[in-house]
């Protein structure tokens, strides 16, 4: 049995301590299916392509949430063509905090992100949350 660590994880912990580093591991083609797909009415909200407006659609969120986005992981796990990251997304924004279960899924080619869903696990609390509406249900 191989217990070596692969080199995809060691690149999937690399973005989640830095998520303005997403560019240093993605194609030049990549593919952002943002966590607020379902939510879009307009076909162009759903996903991000390219890694100008990915590493973009990245530090917006970071700036939304005034720098306090942190990704806390809890598993990572990857092989050459998949990898798949669970853990809570905080972030604390005009005195609430938000604390939200995700699962990012990474899709690679030749060691380079190709492919990225983000999925949290609701994410009208998100949508809310980031527009001010927290404390109250999402409608």
């Amino acid at each position: 049995m191989n217990t070596a660590i692969h080199p995809n994880v060691e690149t999937l912990r690399a973005i989640y301590a830095d998520l303005t580093r997403l560019g240093d591991h993605a194609a030049d083609d990549i593919v952002l299916h943002t966590a607020e797909r379902e939510l879009c009415i307009d076909i162009a909200g759903r996903r991000a392509v390219g890694k100008e407006a990915v590493v973009a659609k990245e530090i917006d969120l970071i700036r939304a949430t005034g720098g306090t986005l942190v990704m806390d992981v809890e598993h990572i796990t990857a092989n050459d063509h998949f990898g798949a990251v669970f853990g809570v997304l905080r972030a604390q924004l005009g005195g609430e905090t938000l604390a939200m279960p995700f699962c990012g899924l990474w899709r690679f080619r030749d060691g380079l992100i190709t492919e990225h869903w983000e999925n949290a696990y609701d994410v009208t609390v998100v949508q809310a949350f980031l527009a001010g509406k927290t404390g109250s249900a999402p409608t």
